[in-house]
């Protein structure tokens, strides 16, 4: 029975999404494993997030808490705020109530991937204060370490993500992530497969 992996995310301006597809590539190349990207519920207004220039959401479709039981492993990936994830990302997970009370996601692997807009906006606290949502709810956290090599030493160019996981920094937003950033995404979605199809296999 295939290893079903979510891939849970908001995005706003899009680096997020871009993450989420390479991590979701890399995943596929794990045998034994099904692979599925969700959107989580948007909060503001169409009006609001035309001024803000936000483009049009994608059609990937959008997550009900009820749906985390579902899978087997689950990475979630948000944008900063202040140094936190995304107030729309908070809002679905302050809607996991039911399955906290309940504990049906304990023993579940997450893993986490996230964009800032700047070197010191939180490539780092954003992941620190979401584990604690992952702690709340019994799952077993994975990042990525050091397990991506040569690349989580690049220090001739700027680059986003950390041993917690993935990242990008989009700037004023038009900047997109790297090659490199890309590459790390793509093997965070091929390392976290198959660490969960480790706890599958075990179970």
């Amino acid at each position: 029975m295939a290893v079903k992996i979510y891939i849970i995310y908001y995005s706003m301006y899009g680096h997020v999404a871009r993450l989420a597809e390479e991590i979701k590539k890399g995943a596929d190349t794990v045998e034994g494993v099904e692979i599925k990207l969700w959107q989580v519920p948007e909060t503001l207004p169409e009006e609001v997030l035309g001024k803000m220039g936000a483009p049009p959401k994608s059609d990937v479709p959008i997550i009900k808490p009820n749906d985390l039981t579902e899978a087997d492993g689950v990475l979630f990936g948000f944008p900063t705020r202040f140094g936190m994830m995304a107030a729309q990302f908070k809002a679905f997970l302050d809607a996991t109530g039911g399955l906290w009370g309940t504990q049906q996601l304990a023993g579940k692997p997450a893993g986490i991937f996230f964009s800032t807009a700047s070197q010191g906006g939180g490539q780092e606290t954003t992941a620190l204060t979401a584990i604690t949502q992952l702690v709340h709810h019994g799952m077993i956290f994975v990042p990525i370490g050091y397990t991506f090599g040569a690349g989580m030493f690049e220090m001739e160019q700027v680059k986003g993500g950390s041993p917690y996981g993935a990242g990008t920094f989009a700037g004023d937003g038009t900047r997109q992530p790297t090659e490199l950033e890309l590459g790390q995404a793509f093997h965070q979605g091929k390392y976290f497969a198959g660490i969960a199809k480790k706890f599958k296999g075990t179970a």
